[in-house]
């Protein structure tokens, strides 16, 4: 194997990260800071704990779990977004985060005012942006819309010029939040043509989803996380298959209640 390939990417060490959530029925700005402040009137909630793995370079990992089992908070610690509670989590190469995708446009701003934006807020250059402009307007499919205010714009525009945007940044970590459902028919399909295109790159993905059917095509290796800890990781036949077991029990103890 090529040592290139062999080059840890990310290392994640004893990472547990804490939220505090405010027992105020109220749920408002206000009665969250004083929670953070008066921690005797919240309560903690763990959202992952002493979380171990690494990942080397071309690996595409699939991640999966239930609903709020720390699928999408991982992401957001690899991408340093969150700051860990204790543990750590190193990264060696630059980060494309597919993460909450057009969540940090302008609404006041045009689309192409946008595309500078997110792109700069991406670490590309202003002129990377201006030569890679027209691929990124005909990818999105809203040519027409260039000169249109964000706020006017749908959720699922929105999420498709920021995937557009992304798609053009080079780097050597992608984070896909489940990404491969973005926008309709056509777009998925072309969007879906660029991982495979980051694949063959050799490029290094963490990919969280809800479909099992794309962890068991595409990706080389699973990790299965349960309320915050990883109860398997390893090939991703074995672990739809120990997630789709431990399911089928949840299922059946609802049914016998």
């Amino acid at each position: 194997m090529n040592s290139q390939e062999n080059k840890t990417m990310i290392e994640v060490e004893n990472l547990s990260k804490t939220f505090w959530i405010a027992e105020d029925k109220k749920e408002t700005l206000k009665s969250y800071v004083l929670s953070i402040l008066n921690q005797n009137k919240s309560k903690m909630f763990n959202v992952l704990t002493d979380v171990n793995f690494s990942i080397k370079q071309g690996e595409f990992v699939g991640i999966i779990g239930r609903n709020g089992s720390g699928k999408s908070t991982l992401l957001k610690l690899i991408a340093d977004i969150y700051a860990p509670t204790s543990g750590r989590v190193k990264v060696n190469g630059r980060i494309i985060p597919f993460l909450e995708l057009g969540v940090g446009f302008n609404p006041e701003l045009s689309g192409e005012e946008n595309i500078y934006l997110n792109g700069t807020l991406l670490g590309m250059t202003n002129a990377h942006i201006k030569q890679k402009y027209d691929e990124i307007v005909e990818y999105s499919g809203l040519e027409g819309f260039m000169k249109t205010p964000v706020k006017n714009y749908s959720s699922g525009m929105k999420v498709r010029l920021g995937f557009s945007i992304a798609i053009q940044t080079d780097g050597d970590i992608y984070l896909l939040d489940e990404i491969m459902s973005v926008g309709d028919a056509e777009f998925r399909k072309k969007s879906l043509a660029s991982i495979l295109e980051l694949i063959e790159k050799k490029k290094t993905i963490l990919y969280v989803t809800h479909s099992l059917a794309s962890i068991s095509k595409y990706c080389t290796r699973c990790l299965w996380l349960n309320r915050g800890i990883v109860k398997f990781d390893g090939s991703p036949d074995k672990a739809l298959t120990r997630y789709e077991d431990a399911l089928k029990n949840i299922e059946e103890l609802k049914a016998s209640k």
